[in-house]
């Protein structure tokens, strides 16, 4: 395929989306534009993409595809903007926001055009941002779930579909409604939980200094998400208010019944509880890549003498085996000298731990 692609947003995905189609379509000619120009000329200069538009108009002139992988609000004031452009009557415009019924209700303005739009949401990510982490196998198994209105032809699905084939992604059809509740349960109301648990426990804090410090290692893993953008939490919380809204109160009734155990003092009960989360979160496919990033850790047993890092990442380094994150666990139930070095993917990984298996002695093993 050939012809002219514009992508909105040069970030993480914006940026990777550029790439995946610059591998699969070397004829199409990738034309960018951020709110930052600095990213754009960074753009440029890595390879992402191969022109730079003045302005919206500019990069949307005679374009085939144009991809919004912009925040959720600014996505709604692009699609107004573009409406009132003189598109090629053949384009398909689609983003890559986390919300999806407001975003698409939205779109009917290119609709009233005669332009085709379809709501898109690759569910991949990184704890990297910026076009400098852009990366081709960003998306590989990943969910990439499209949600396009009644209105919108199949054979337009497809076509996005063959246009975005480089990403080696999983796609989806469904509803926007349907995306929206999805969503919803794996991801954003999971953020809503993991914030909440840091701010009380930041609240409680105040009366006690030690426990921040105990809150390292496997409490900042499990509320790790909790670090996402509250600018954009915020404006996807609003967006998909309604199941969020339902969800919480899910929840507090869930918790009512948790405290109840608790209050009666009901330990068969309270056994049940987490045998039977145990039972269906072990159940959870392992391989699959979903709503929330995966972070690829391996823990690492190591000695305490100095240079006991560089030596690990000396021997990463010979192999060639990049890594994401570095760190070490000063508290972790049972266990003293943990080094926990993150991946971007589950096969450099599996790398690494034959790597150090191979160079030393020390112990690895693999969160599940």
């Amino acid at each position: 395929m050939n012809g002219r692609v514009f992508v909105i947003g040069l970030g993480l995905i914006g940026g990777s989306l550029a790439l995946c189609i610059k591998k699969e379509h070397p004829q199409s000619t990738i034309i960018g534009l951020d709110i930052n120009s600095e990213q754009a000329r960074l753009a440029k200069m890595l390879g992402v993409i191969d022109e730079i538009a003045a302005d919206i108009q500019d990069g949307a002139k005679d374009a085939k595809l144009i991809i919004i992988a912009a925040p959720v609000n600014d996505t709604k004031t692009i699609i107004q903007s573009l409406s009132k452009l003189p598109l090629n009557p053949d384009v398909i415009v689609t983003d890559t926001g986390s919300t999806k019924s407001k975003i698409v209700e939205n779109a009917f303005s290119l609709k009233e055009q005669g332009i085709t739009f379809i709501g898109g949401h690759p569910m991949a990510g990184s704890h990297k941002s910026g076009v400098s982490a852009a990366k081709e196998i960003l998306f590989e198994n990943a969910f990439y779930l499209l949600t396009p209105g009644e209105y919108v032809e199949n054979s337009k699905v497809m076509l996005l579909k063959e246009w975005l084939k480089g990403t080696n992604a999983k796609f989806l059809t469904i509803t926007p409604q349907n995306h929206d509740y999805l969503t919803g349960i794996v991801s954003h109301f999971p953020h809503i939980i993991a914030a909440s648990i840091v701010r009380q426990t930041e609240k409680l804090s105040e009366a006690d200094s030690l426990i921040p410090r105990l809150a390292a290692g496997g409490f900042r893993d499990i509320t790790r998400i909790a670090s996402s953008s509250p600018e954009m939490w915020k404006d996807i919380l609003l967006h998909n208010r309604e199941n969020l809204i339902e969800l919480l109160n899910h929840w507090q009734d869930e918790m009512e019944w948790v405290k109840t155990l608790l209050e009666n003092e009901n330990s068969t009960a309270i056994y049940d509880y987490f045998y039977q989360a145990k039972q269906f979160r072990d159940r959870l496919p392992i391989k699959e890549k979903g709503a929330i990033p995966a972070f690829y850790d391996l823990y690492v047993d190591i000695p305490d003498y100095p240079g006991i890092i560089s030596e690990i990442t000396g021997f990463l380094a010979k192999e060639k085996i990049s890594i994401t994150n570095i760190r070490i666990l000063e508290t972790r139930e049972d266990i003293n000298g943990v080094l926990v070095i993150s991946f971007q993917t589950e096969e450099d990984r599996h790398r690494a731990e034959r790597c150090i298996r191979a160079y030393s002695s020390y112990a690895t093993s693999i969160g599940s």
